[in-house]
């Protein structure tokens, strides 16, 4: 798991070497002596893109990046084939997010991971994803290839969501915002059949009486709404 606020997702009581060898001493405490264990937080840290040295030091010392890198090389201490990276550049500023998302690309690559990647920044789950599922009030409404989610959406949500992304070139005339009225449910106490109808533009009638169940379409999507074609 990589957590969402680095600052209180390490233990400011320990320091950097006892945060990444705390997973090699918990699972691989069998097979591993304590030197194997400070030569792989070391290795750990340089795959990251920290010093070696930095192990002796504490989460105080360090930049929110710095931190995150340190979150990132304790997920990757038990070479896992599954990440769960809950909105992991979300604290950070821009300039480090990009940082911190091409070093998680990298990553992927060189140890072949797959990531659980949660996220509200359109922008960064694109970059990062080969496959999209969107979520409202808690539930999926479509899932597709990045491209297709992208720049092709198929659900009315999906729609609203992608054109409420920032259009950084002022020329284009052609992008169109979708407002969507009326106020999001609680999830408390979401409307009845399908949670999304008192917000949806092509809702009807019967859409109150089931939640809709996930289909494939034509376009390649997986949709949860039987009208979108």
């Amino acid at each position: 798991m990589i957590f969402q606020d680095p600052y209180s997702s390490l233990n400011s009581r320990l320091s950097v070497r006892q945060i990444v060898g705390e997973p090699l001493e918990l699972h691989k405490a069998s097979s591993m002596s304590s030197k194997q264990i400070d030569d792989k937080v070391a290795w750990l840290l340089e795959k990251v893109g920290l010093q070696p040295e930095y192990a002796a030091r504490f989460p105080h010392e360090f930049s929110g990046g710095q931190r995150q890198r340190i979150g990132i090389a304790r997920a990757l201490a038990t070479n896992p084939d599954l990440i769960v990276c809950d909105e992991p550049v979300s604290a950070l500023d821009v300039s480090v997010q990009a940082q911190v998302v091409n070093l998680m690309d990298d990553l992927q690559k060189e140890f072949g991971l797959s990531y659980l990647f949660i996220a509200h920044d359109l922008s960064v789950v694109y970059h990062i994803s080969q496959r999209i599922a969107v979520m409202y009030l808690g539930s999926m409404v479509e899932i597709g290839s990045a491209d297709d989610v992208y720049f092709d959406p198929t659900h009315p949500y999906t729609r609203a969501l992608i054109s409420a992304v920032p259009e950084p070139d002022p020329h284009r005339k052609d992008k169109q915002r979708i407002m969507l009225e009326g106020d999001i449910p609680t999830p408390l106490n979401k409307p009845s059949g399908c949670s999304f109808r008192t917000r949806c533009p092509i809702a009807r009638p019967d859409c109150a009486n089931a939640v809709p169940p996930m289909q494939s379409k034509k376009s390649g999507a997986i949709v949860a709404c039987p009208y979108v074609e």
